[in-house]
């Protein structure tokens, strides 16, 4: 018994590295649900990933345009339940591509804008995208991340203590472990 724990301890552990294994493959995934979006309200839906994933893929433009598309559209889509995942994607990818430009102050004012996110049935359940809040740390950016944490904590009821464990890390001067936080 105790082996097949230890294997399938081993196997759990490496969830997170696989997940983040084939970048290339979730950026053709969100291309093709954009370019098969038929309306304005399933580009809406699409535009979310389609912004963070050409972000990730190195292409700076497209991410921009296609966040300041899903910024415009957002707006007219204030009661669905994606508007909580566009006020962060957006935010998200602007303070990521500030950052990237050397505008730390900007970045950081992206990532509590980010925070002021209302929630989504995914953020409220597996939380919200860490990738700026974890870029910023790297930049020494601790209290605007601590206050990142506080913000997410208005909706991230099932977080089962990591806020806390975060928030504690960042204190100790350590970088937390965000895992499949970095994806969403």
């Amino acid at each position: 018994m105790k082996l097949h724990l230890a294997v399938i301890v081993s196997l759990l552990m490496t969830l997170p590295c696989l997940a983040q294994i084939d970048q290339g493959t979730r950026y053709k995934k969100a291309m093709k649900q954009l370019n098969n979006a038929t309306n304005e309200m399933t580009r809406f839906y699409a535009l979310n990933k389609a912004a963070q994933e050409s972000l990730n893929a190195g292409k700076q433009d497209d991410a921009r345009q296609y966040a300041e598309e899903l910024k415009t559209l957002m707006e007219k889509y204030k009661m669905d339940w994606n508007y909580g995942n566009a006020v962060q994607d957006v935010n998200i990818v602007f303070g990521r591509l500030a950052l990237s430009e050397g505008k730390m102050d900007v970045a950081k004012q992206f990532l509590l804008a980010a925070g002021q996110s209302p929630g989504s049935p995914q953020m409220n359940t597996f939380g919200p995208n860490m990738t700026l809040a974890k870029a910023l740390l790297e930049k020494g950016a601790k209290e605007t991340v601590l206050e990142y944490f506080t913000l997410c904590s208005k909706f991230w009821k099932m977080d089962n203590g990591k806020l806390k464990e975060w928030s504690a890390l960042v204190k100790q001067g350590e970088m937390p472990y965000f895992g499949a936080n970095l994806l969403y």
